[in-house]
């Protein structure tokens, strides 16, 4: 089964059962608090996604995404992949990042007026419209609008 499916099957599975399965007891993670990435030029990497993806990155560096918007899927997916797996490729990063989208089309269209290489589209998935990209450290992101 390719690696994108386990990972939106696993997703599915969450948003079904999480609360059957939930450690009711103290001294267990609750959620994704953060994503933090190294970069060669963290002001560069910030702009680019602010300008080019439509991050909201504030004065102080960062962004406030913010799990109740509108069209948001209410739980974040988490799954560590074999060392082997090209479901990364062509980056060489140890991780990759899905960001939810709210329109497909506009951010592909947006991705295009800034000269970035779509590297795959499924708009034929079950669970949703897909993009990847990679950003300029050379990171895969994933770009995902929930059905």
């Amino acid at each position: 089964m390719p690696a994108r499916a386990i990972t939106i099957l696993s997703l599915c599975v969450l948003m079904m059962v999480s609360p059957i399965f939930a450690d009711e007891s103290a001294g267990h993670i609750t959620g994704i608090g953060g994503v933090f990435l190294k970069a060669k030029d963290p002001k560069a990497l910030s702009a680019w996604y602010r300008d080019v993806l439509g991050l909201p990155v504030q004065s102080w560096g960062g962004a406030a995404l913010h799990y109740d918007a509108q069209s948001h899927p209410p739980v974040a997916a988490w799954m560590v992949f074999p060392a082997a797996t090209t479901h990364f490729a062509p980056s060489n990063g140890d991780f990759m990042v899905n960001y939810a989208v709210d329109d497909m089309e506009a951010m592909v269209k947006r991705l295009r007026a800034k000269g970035v290489e779509i590297l795959k589209q499924d708009d034929g998935d079950p669970n949703g419209r897909f993009v990847w990209v990679l950003d300029p450290e050379g990171n895969k992101v994933e770009l995902w609008q929930p059905k």
